[in-house]
């Protein structure tokens, strides 16, 4: 069995101008003109999207998640796993 080894993400994701970012009561809704999309984020999601600034890399996003919501682990897959669908669906660079 393979073990995939993966190198820390040092990237500082950054949430793509033009997107209409908005509060809703389960987290946010972001409408995508550009591809006349919409996406829910749930309340992890958002946080995440929040700290999309250009300013943190993907591990200190996680750290951030961790202290937000009192995890004793870092979750660095689910944050990657996060991440890599927000770049998917073109919302963060």
């Amino acid at each position: 069995m393979a073990t995939e080894v993966r190198e820390p993400q040092t990237s500082r994701p950054r949430s793509r101008a033009g997107l209409d970012i908005n509060e809703g009561p389960d987290g946010l809704i972001i409408y995508d003109g550009t591809n006349d999309q919409v996406h829910y984020l749930n309340h992890t999601a958002a946080v995440i999207f929040c700290f999309c600034t250009g300013d943190y890399t993907e591990e200190a996003i996680a750290e951030e998640l961790r202290a937000c919501f009192a995890l004793e682990k870092l979750p660095a897959s689910d944050t990657a796993a996060c991440l890599a669908t927000f770049r998917h669906e073109g919302l963060v660079d």
